[in-house]
């Protein structure tokens, strides 16, 4: 038989364009304490600038950017959100979903550090994942080019991403100098990758094979009734 191969845009109905591919979308998440600098990863990262006015984001808010992972393009949404208290309990919303979670502190600030364990709790309960214990998690410790006022040791910060067990890999950054921000967030990225893959996503083919069975005209009902 012969095939044919129809485009999915020409079967879209009349009005609406349907995208020729879905690119893997990965989410990921970014929690720590409000001040550490997780908009400014996130903007040094995707835009490759850096700001020194600090304003707190209000909410949540993410950024895109597209990225290839194995010889495949993928889009990495990453959310950001305050890390005041009062904008702790964000709903599921915010959570569902989310292929990796980034947990950032300040390497200037002790108390930023010691919140990570309870953001990464209130990350687990509010996003339930099914597996728990392999979901990837990223340890960033940012502002390492404040030598002079650092606080927390990288000794410390590898402790913590050893006894949390799931392989936690650790960063240091400077969203300022953007020291090893790539770095991170390329693995982010992969993490992120391997656990959308395990997940279960259906996208739509590029075109549609269709066989000349699956275009015969369907029979004529010889009782001369319709159907």
């Amino acid at each position: 038989g012969f095939g044919l191969r129809i485009g999915l845009s020409s079967l879209a109905p009349h009005g609406f364009c349907m995208p020729p591919k879905k690119k893997a979308l990965l989410k990921v998440i970014i929690l720590g304490d409000s001040g550490v600098g997780k908009t400014s990863l996130m903007n040094q990262y995707v835009n490759k600038k850096f700001s020194n006015q600090y304003k707190a984001t209000i909410g949540a808010d993410f950024l895109t950017k597209d990225v290839v992972i194995d010889d495949k393009e993928v889009t990495v949404q990453i959310w950001d959100t305050a890390g005041q208290e009062r904008f702790q309990s964000l709903g599921v919303a915010f959570y569902r979903g989310a292929d990796c979670c980034v947990l950032v502190f300040d390497v200037t600030n002790p108390k930023s550090f010691e919140s990570l364990q309870s953001w990464k709790e209130e990350f687990l309960i509010q996003s339930s994942p099914s597996d728990p214990d392999s979901f990837p998690f990223v340890v960033v410790g940012n502002k390492v080019d404040e030598r002079e006022k650092r606080r927390v040791s990288s000794s410390k910060a590898e402790a913590f991403c050893r006894q949390s067990g799931n392989d936690i890999p650790y960063f240091e950054t400077s969203a300022k100098t953007a020291t090893n921000v790539h770095l991170a967030f390329e693995e982010i990225a992969k993490r992120a990758m391997l656990q959308e893959k395990q997940q279960e996503q259906i996208y739509l083919p590029e075109t549609l094979t269709l066989s000349n069975a699956d275009i015969r005209p369907a029979p004529i009902d010889s009782s001369g009734g319709c159907c």
